[in-house]
């Protein structure tokens, strides 16, 4: 299973973290923040302590324990390439799209489930 997260705020680093205790893959986070700030706050949450792999970033990614997991910032979730990736589950942790019609634009970006 393939899972994309959409806001990396404190609901999207913990489920991401579950993600990664489970051997789950992460496809993509999107989220506004840059990249370097989006690694950062996983390293270091203040709720949750420091996360205790290695987490850097490039433009186009944060890297966490070698593994390179894309990262975007883009507002509309109908231009999101979860088609492109494969990705199976969004979690949408925006608490922006949390309506029917909201989480549909995840499923016309090709989610298959929200």
């Amino acid at each position: 299973m393939r899972v994309g997260i959409n806001g990396f705020g404190r609901i999207g680093r913990q489920v991401f973290r579950i993600l990664l205790d489970k051997g789950i893959e992460v496809a993509l986070v999107n989220d506004l923040t840059d990249n370097k700030t989006l690694a950062h706050l996983l390293k270091y949450d203040s709720n949750y302590g420091r996360f205790p792999g290695e987490v850097s970033y490039d433009e186009e990614h944060i890297i966490v324990n070698g593994e390179k997991v894309k990262a975007t910032a883009e507002p509309d979730p109908e231009k999101l390439p979860w088609s492109e990736l494969g990705v199976d589950v969004v979690v949408e942790a925006t608490g922006h799209f949390r309506d029917r019609k909201g989480a549909e634009k995840h499923l016309k970006a090709g989610a298959k489930k929200v």
